[in-house]
């Protein structure tokens, strides 16, 4: 028993560090070269930020195999050596809030304050706005949980009379294992009167007070980024591969276009230019915020133009070389395409039988992973871990298609080797807010999987709970959305997404 925790927590120690390093390599690589040897605050917040929303998803997994590691406990306080999960779940969703609501937006407005101010203005200016977040948030969080930081359990009382000592134990078989003669099994709780059943209420702590209300701001998000990244992640791939380039251009075709995209890039250039006089006037009004949206969306078409333009045009010595890498990506995108669809239908079905039928028709993945831990310890932890990071992956593709679409949501997409600091922050805090529901949302969908766990207890029994909360959870809100825009997005991507793109906005590549 004890090796095997201690195996345990050599394990989470060294998952810890490979996330640590592998998050410094994204930085690296994703990161503007105006930001290179610079930005370091930033920088630090960003590592620091995808590590926490890595390992709070891997602490699910965790959290099962720690339920595992005293599950066959043969003396007691065999529990007490395994990882102390309930506490490192408020830790961990702590540190999230508090990275969300006032960490991240420091570094953004330090980040994005104007260049021809000092340090100590720019700091000050950032500060201001965060300070008074925090005390908006404080008086918020202190007024709800005053009022209605209670949580409700129902609870039914339970009594049984005595019967003699019986001569025999015939009377006992395997349809009535209980005391008791016509039918009565004295010992079962369905023979209890509805007016035995009571509420017992008691005040939850602070700690998951705050983790409540946290995970309610990332539902409302989760249900809505979730339920189109579950079908457009998928469909996007195969799509892509349908829209895909067939054949290279010729040369004076390659010249028409680049002259063309050349011409609107300059375009775009003035643009800014007087946007950014605009700015240091001190004018940053709506419409100027509105207009500075509006460049960000006809920058990012324009750059997403030159790339499809040079795959469609190759240049160098190896041309050849570059189109057939080309081809093979498209290849790969149909291939986890269609793994993605596979998995993203699995999901929606499992949400639909386990979750939105009253009672679930079948465990289904619960059952499946449950299979897997049979055939290898660690087989169905593993498949866990992989449905819950899929689903953190369908909320930020969900985040950019709609983001894209909007004029109103501000676009920050990550480029390999062009993401300037402010959008790493964004995106950043989207994974993060997004982690805390996914978290939830996948402790309920695997409840039977994850019973017994220091997740089920907060996210399962606490949360679920709260007085004010948990009518949004018995009536399956959130899972209902989920599928709702699921199920839109699948209909307009087989309606619209096998087409081929046309020009429709300023900076698209001529017909």
């Amino acid at each position: 028993m004890g090796d095997f925790n201690l195996a345990l927590v050599i394990v989470a120690v060294v998952v810890c560090i490979i996330v640590f390093l592998v998050n410094v390599y994204l930085l690296v690589n994703y990161q503007h070269p105006d930001d290179v040897n610079q930005a370091y605050f930033p920088k630090f917040v960003v590592v620091f930020g995808l590590s926490v929303a890595a390992i709070s998803i891997l602490m699910l997994p965790a959290d099962v195999a720690n339920r595992e590691a005293c599950r066959h406990a043969v003396y007691n306080g065999a529990c007490s050596l395994t990882l102390p999960m309930k506490t490192l779940w408020l830790v961990i969703y702590i540190v999230d809030a508090v990275l969300v609501f006032f960490v991240i937006p420091f570094a953004m407005f330090y980040y994005e304050g104007d260049q021809d101010k000092t340090i100590g203005k720019r700091i000050k200016s950032a500060l201001c706005w965060v300070v008074t977040t925090a005390i908006v948030c404080a008086l918020i969080l202190g007024i709800l949980y005053g009022v209605v930081g209670k949580v409700d359990f129902s609870v039914r009382h339970l009594s049984s009379s005595t019967a003699s000592f019986p001569s025999s134990w015939g009377g006992f078989t395997s349809n009535q294992q209980c005391i008791g003669g016509s039918g009565v099994h004295q010992c079962s709780a369905y023979s209890a009167s509805p007016s035995s059943e009571k509420t017992w209420t008691m005040r939850a702590t602070f700690p998951e007070y705050v983790v409540a209300l946290a995970t309610i701001v990332g539902s409302v998000l989760f249900s809505i980024f979730g339920g189109v990244g579950i079908a457009c992640l998928p469909l996007g791939l195969i799509f892509s591969f349908i829209r895909r380039p067939k054949a290279v251009i010729t040369r004076s075709q390659y010249i028409k276009e680049a002259t063309e995209l050349g011409k609107k890039a300059k375009e775009l250039k003035k643009v800014a230019q007087s946007l950014h006089q605009e700015e240091r006037s001190g004018s940053k009004g709506r419409k100027f915020r509105k207009n500075v949206k509006e460049v960000e969306k006809e920058l990012f078409q324009l750059e997403e133009d030159v790339k499809l333009l040079e795959e469609m045009y190759p240049q160098g010595e190896k041309a050849e070389t570059s189109w057939a890498i080309t081809v093979i990506g498209y290849m790969a995108k149909l291939v986890l395409g269609i793994l993605g669809l596979i998995v993203s239908v699995a999901w929606v079905a499992h949400i639909i039988i386990y979750l939105l039928i009253d009672p679930p028709l079948s465990p289904f993945l619960n059952e499946v992973f449950v299979k897997l831990d049979s055939v290898w310890g660690l087989l169905g932890t593993a498949a866990f871990a992989f449905f819950c990071f899929y689903l953190l992956l369908a909320v930020i593709a969900g985040a950019m298609m709609v983001g894209l679409r909007l004029v109103f949501v501000t676009i920050h997409p990550m480029k390999w080797g062009g993401t300037l600091m402010n959008s790493f922050l964004f995106n950043v805090g989207l994974i993060l807010l997004s982690s805390i529901s996914v978290i939830q949302f996948c402790s309920t969908a695997f409840a039977y999987y994850a019973q017994a766990t220091a997740a089920q207890e907060i996210f399962g029994h606490t949360l679920e709970s709260l007085r004010g909360i948990k009518y949004l959870y018995k009536y399956n809100v959130f899972q209902i959305a989920f599928v709702a825009f699921a199920g839109l997005t699948f209909v307009y991507y087989a309606a619209f997404g096998w087409r081929r793109k046309k020009p429709s906005g300023r900076f698209q590549l001529s017909t």
